[in-house]
C-alpha cells in the first residue's frame, strides 16, 4: 500500500539545501536510490564550474593584460596603446626610476681676493701717500732681534743724483720718478736703503736686470751717522717689487772695508732689504683691503 497526495513527487537534489527526499526510480518503491542517476547529475555540475572557472580565468588574464597596456602607455607619455610586440617597449633605462641621481649644484664661491700686487703694480692703481717715513716710519727697527736705529731720510725727484757708478743711467732709461733713501745704523755698522719709483712694474724689472755690480746707491749721512761707503769697499743689493726697485748699499761707519768676514754687515743688508720688500707689499696690502671694503 502506498500513501501519498497524488501527483509526481518532489526529487532530491543533494546540490539544493531545500530539497528534502531522494529521487524515486520509476515506478518503484523499494527506497532505494538511484545511485547511477545522482553520479551523473553531480558530474555534470562540477564539468558546468569547471566551465566557469577556466573562463573566470581567461578572463582575469584579458584584464591583467589590459593593465599591462596602459602602464605601458603611461610611462611612455603616449594616449594610445602600443600593438607592437614587447621587444618594441622602451628599454630599462629609458624608464624614470626612482634611484635616478638628484642633479647637485656647484655652490656659490666668493669672488676672488684682490691681488695686493697690483695696486704697487702702477701709478694708476698706488695712489696712496707716498713719503720716506711713511714707508720706514719710526725711530729704530727690529728684525731677528736685531734693533737697527733709524738715522737720516732724503727725497729726490732726480734719480741719478742719488746713485752712482752705473745705477744713474739705468735709472734714467726707465723713467725713474723718484728715489727715496733712509739709513739705519748698528753699531759701527751703516745701511743705506734707496727705493726707486716708476711708473710701471715692468720699468722696475728691467731696471733691476740691467743693474749691475757697478751700480749702486749713493750713502745717506749725517744727523749723528757718519760718512760710509765713499771710498772703502761696501756691499750692495739690488731687487723689484711693483712699481719699485730697491737698492742697499752697507758698510762700515769706521772708513775700514767689507770682507766676506764681515758677517754682521751682510746680515744687516739683507734686514733692510727684507724690510723695504714688506714695507712696499704691505703698502699693495692696505690698498687692496681698502679697495674691497667699498
Amino acid at each position: 500500500m502506498s500513501f501519498g497526495q497524488g501527483g509526481p513527487q518532489s526529487q532530491w537534489d543533494p546540490w539544493k539545501p531545500q530539497s528534502q527526499q531522494q529521487p524515486w526510480t520509476g515506478g518503484h518503491d523499494d527506497g532505494t536510490p538511484d545511485w547511477a542517476a545522482l553520479a551523473e547529475a553531480s558530474e555534470a555540475r562540477a564539468k558546468r564550474r569547471r566551465l566557469l572557472f577556466i573562463g573566470g580565468g581567461a578572463l582575469a588574464t584579458v584584464a591583467i593584460a589590459s593593465a599591462v597596456a596602459v602602464a605601458v602607455v603611461s610611462a611612455n607619455g603616449s594616449g594610445q596603446a602600443s600593438d607592437g610586440p614587447s621587444s618594441q617597449l622602451p628599454a630599462t633605462a629609458d624608464i624614470p626610476s626612482s634611484t635616478a641621481t638628484t642633479p647637485s649644484f656647484a655652490p656659490t664661491s666668493a669672488p676672488p681676493p684682490l691681488d695686493p700686487k697690483d695696486f704697487v703694480s702702477s701709478v694708476q692703481k698706488d695712489k696712496a701717500p707716498l713719503s720716506p717715513d711713511l714707508l720706514f716710519p719710526g725711530t729704530q727697527l727690529t728684525m731677528s732681534e736685531t734693533v737697527y736705529k733709524k738715522g737720516p731720510t732724503a727725497d729726490t725727484r732726480t734719480c741719478g743724483s742719488a746713485a752712482q757708478g752705473t745705477l744713474p743711467k739705468v735709472l734714467a732709461a726707465h723713467d725713474c720718478t723718484r728715489l727715496m733713501r733712509v739709513t739705519y745704523t748698528q753699531g759701527d755698522t751703516a745701511v743705506t736703503v734707496g727705493v726707486a719709483v716708476f711708473d710701471t712694474e715692468a720699468q722696475a724689472a728691467k731696471a733691476k736686470r740691467q743693474a749691475d755690480k757697478k751700480s749702486i746707491i749713493r750713502s745717506l749721512s749725517g744727523g749723528g751717522v757718519a760718512s760710509f761707503c765713499t771710498g772703502a769697499v761696501c756691499r750692495s743689493t739690488t731687487n723689484s717689487y711693483g712699481r719699485y726697485a730697491y737698492f742697499t748699499v752697507s758698510g762700515f761707519t769706521t772708513g775700514k772695508d767689507v770682507t766676506e768676514k764681515s758677517t754682521g754687515v751682510f746680515r744687516a743688508g739683507d734686514d733692510l732689504a727684507e724690510f723695504a720688500f714688506r714695507q712696499i707689499r704691505q703698502r699693495g696690502e692696505a690698498q687692496a683691503s681698502a679697495a674691497a671694503e667699498r
